[in-house]
């Protein structure tokens, strides 16, 4: 099992910048990519970011509306995954999952609230 928990969500002014987290437990040997989604109200839910390894090589990649504005990064040795948000926009606005990969299955967050409004 694995276990995952976002955090660092708020409220943003246009134009701003927010650096979510995802932190992994449990059975984190199992996992194999990490990623992160959002859902606006009313709309699906898509991916933004995402993140898979193998060793030491990490492989990256950004959904086409957050290119240039957002990063995807790893931090191994806390099972950590980042979404560094910049350049904010109101329709950033949404609530971000982060969803973990693993032989096992797949495990999602609860989710934290993004608010990009003046």
């Amino acid at each position: 099992q694995v276990q995952v928990v976002e955090s660092g969500g708020g409220l943003v002014q246009p134009g701003g910048s927010l650096r979510l987290s995802c932190a992994a437990s449990g059975s984190i040997f199992s996992i194999n990519s990490m990623g992160w989604y959002r859902q606006a109200p009313g709309k699906q839910r898509e991916l933004v970011a995402a993140i898979r390894w193998s060793g030491s090589i990490n492989y990256a990649n950004v959904a086409d509306s957050v290119s240039g504005r957002f990063t995807i990064s790893r931090q191994n040795a806390k099972n950590t995954v980042y979404l560094q948000m910049n350049s904010l926009k109101p329709e950033d606005t949404a609530v971000y999952y982060c969803k973990a990969g693993a032989t096992g299955g797949v495990y999602w967050g609860q989710g934290t609230q993004v608010t990009v409004s003046s």
